[in-house]
């Protein structure tokens, strides 16, 4: 540990923790109590469901308070943070209700399932002076990281392409363990809505605002389920370049995702955990270093294990943004471009017509 790393672990042991509570007892739910549980500065004080028994069983295993109702934990003064991890449904309702008690909001994605539902939570916590970050972990991934420093720096030249690939399983098991699950009304869609768009958001984070997109989208695999199992579309980018979107859960065997960047004087990508390419028209010495640490073929990580340092950095973000007074490095407004993107394939598999993002707020590319 460096003189500067130790100083600031003493100053970060030195302040008082933030508090987090959590609404919903699911998978993600648990993933989250980890992080929070594993950050010098974070402290877990309480979960609440409306399930009594997931309640009291999530806070025993714990040691945290069980909230029996939402007003319970909002009244709290030791939560901080309310971390939304609830059906996508019901999101608008928990985070606007955590704003308005003067909570920050750590969302889970998407932030609702519509863009005037998420739209609606942007502007609940900016009324009530509250940081408002969307859960997209994969952002902070070393082999993400290291993509959107090389965009930024112009090392690959002129933005030409971007690709999101999306090769997943669900079992029709996985839809039957949840009433909510591939629903309109709760999940809001299918592989688009509930899976990919956390690729669908890196592949926006590296190319910027998209002006249109075109799409399709199919159940082919899991009768009986009300969304999409399958979706394909393309993309045009208010920089020029042009991206494709492919996402399945219909995959046997189910691989990685990949999100690709080629440029005029480059081509990056990223599959799971690693850099799948990294190669410059320029290359430099540290390019090397790079891609041994992270383009060497090594078999990818557990899902659970990998997701954990990611998720652990979004609540390391949260709490620098809370007591510096600043905001994390995920906008409100970027949970809200994930969403019209996917909205906007789904309009577009409707009607047969490109969706033109008119009214979104400008996002810049990397580049």
């Amino acid at each position: 540990m460096t003189s500067t790393t130790a100083a600031t672990a003493a100053d970060t042991a030195a302040l008082p923790p933030v508090g987090f509570a959590i609404i919903g007892t699911g998978m993600i739910a648990t993933h989250h109590a980890r992080a929070i549980r594993a950050v010098p500065g974070a402290l877990l004080v309480g979960v609440h469901s409306r399930d009594e028994s997931k309640r009291a069983v999530f806070a025993t295993e714990r040691g945290i308070t069980a909230f029996a109702t939402l007003a319970e934990l909002l009244a709290d003064q030791r939560v901080q943070v309310v971390v939304v991890a609830t059906p996508s449904g019901n999101h608008a309702e928990h985070a606007m209700a955590a704003a308005a008690a003067g909570k920050h909001v750590l969302c889970e994605k998407p932030l609702d399932i519509t863009v005037p539902r998420a739209n609606a939570i942007v502007a609940a916590c900016a009324r009530h002076g509250v940081i408002l970050l969307p859960v997209f972990q994969n952002r902070y991934g070393a082999a993400a990281l290291a993509i959107r420093e090389a965009l930024a720096a112009g090392r690959l030249g002129r933005v030409l392409t971007g690709r999101a690939t999306m090769p997943w399983k669900r079992t029709m098991d996985y839809y039957r363990s949840g009433a909510w699950r591939g629903t309109w009304a709760l999940d809001g869609g299918g592989c688009l809505m509930n899976q990919a768009i956390h690729t669908i958001d890196l592949l926006v984070h590296f190319l910027g605002q998209p002006l249109e997109v075109f799409g399709y989208t199919a159940t082919l695999t899991h009768p009986g389920v009300e969304v999409e199992d399958t979706a394909c579309a393309v993309l045009r980018f208010a920089s020029g370049a042009m991206g494709v979107i492919e996402a399945s859960t219909s995959c046997d065997p189910e691989l990685p995702v990949t999100v690709a960047v080629t440029g005029s004087a480059g081509a990056v990508a990223v599959r799971g955990e690693r850099l799948s390419q990294w190669e410059f028209a320029s290359p430099t010495a540290a390019d090397t270093v790079l891609r041994a640490e992270l383009v060497a073929p090594r078999a990818d990580p557990d899902d659970a294990e990998a997701r954990f340092p990611k998720h652990r950095a979004q609540v390391e973000d949260l709490i620098r943004a809370i007591r510096s007074g600043g905001q994390p490095s995920i906008s409100p407004q970027e949970g809200v471009l994930a969403i019209e993107v996917i909205t906007g394939i789904y309009e577009s598999a409707r009607t047969g017509k490109p969706y033109r993002f008119a009214g979104a707020a400008a996002i810049p590319a990397a580049s």
